[in-house]
């Protein structure tokens, strides 16, 4: 019975397993749809009792009894839902990585993700847009006379060790493409000419998908890719068999 136990968990709470430290998050989103469902039902019930009451006296209820106090209570949790909020976009967008964060560089094009490694260097070379050549294996332009880039590792996939902070610095070279990890709670833009960056620690090992969230051309449908969450030990070996192919 895997499959009513997947639909009960998914009608309990329709997001896909949290792969990463965002429990802060989910009790946020839960927080804010409890209050919309708890608003809607409260309004209805003062309409309903409000129509009852002016059919049943002729005397009408007072505004401040039907209408002020319901509607500060609402801007009172609204407000209180919105400074939430703003806090927690706050901590993520204005605190940096730390300093020992795994960098990787995040490069979305017209329809692939392309993830860079700094390798033993912990340097990433130098790119041009006149050396890029998808068909000869050099998606990103590394300039092959930069001594930086010689090690620097080029991927189709995503690939991180569990435990330890990554600091994603996301570009174009083309459009706007959205990158998005749900299983991260992640979504960050890249745009041409603009460097973001996006920090965050994934703690269960597994397989998780890359989507593209902003229509990017023809073949936004398949511009897709995997991140695949290791253990340290299984990344190390993971990168030392990028250097010996390099």
């Amino acid at each position: 019975m895997p499959a009513c136990a997947a639909m009960i968990e998914l009608l309990r709470w329709p997001l896909p397993v949290d792969a990463g430290n965002h429990a802060a998050f989910d009790t946020y989103l839960r927080l804010s749809l409890d209050a919309i469902l708890a608003l809607f039902a409260l309004a209805n019930i003062l309409l309903f009792f409000g129509v009852l009451a002016r059919r049943r006296t002729s005397r009408p209820v007072h505004k401040l009894t039907l209408e002020y106090i319901p509607l500060a209570l609402f801007m009172g949790l609204l407000i209180a839902v919105a400074v939430h909020a703003e806090r927690m976009w706050a901590h993520q967008r204005f605190v940096g990585a730390a300093p020992d964060a795994l960098q990787v560089e995040v490069t979305g094009m017209q329809f692939a993700w392309y993830f860079r490694y700094p390798g033993h260097d912990a340097r990433f070379g130098r790119t041009s847009p006149t050396l890029v050549a998808p068909g000869e294996g050099n998606p990103l332009g590394l300039d092959a006379v930069d001594p930086a880039s010689k090690d620097d590792i080029v991927s189709s996939e995503l690939v991180l060790p569990a435990g330890r902070e990554v600091d994603l610095a996301l570009e174009s070279q083309d459009v706007i493409h959205g990158f998005s990890v749900p299983a991260l709670r992640l979504k960050q833009n890249a745009v041409p000419g603009q460097r973001a960056h996006v920090h965050f620690t994934a703690t269960k090992p597994g397989r998780y998908a890359i989507l593209c969230t902003q229509v990017c051309g023809l073949g936004h449908f398949r511009m897709s890719s995997t991140l695949r969450v290791v253990t340290p030990e299984e990344f190390t070996a993971w990168l030392h068999a990028h250097e010996v192919q390099r």
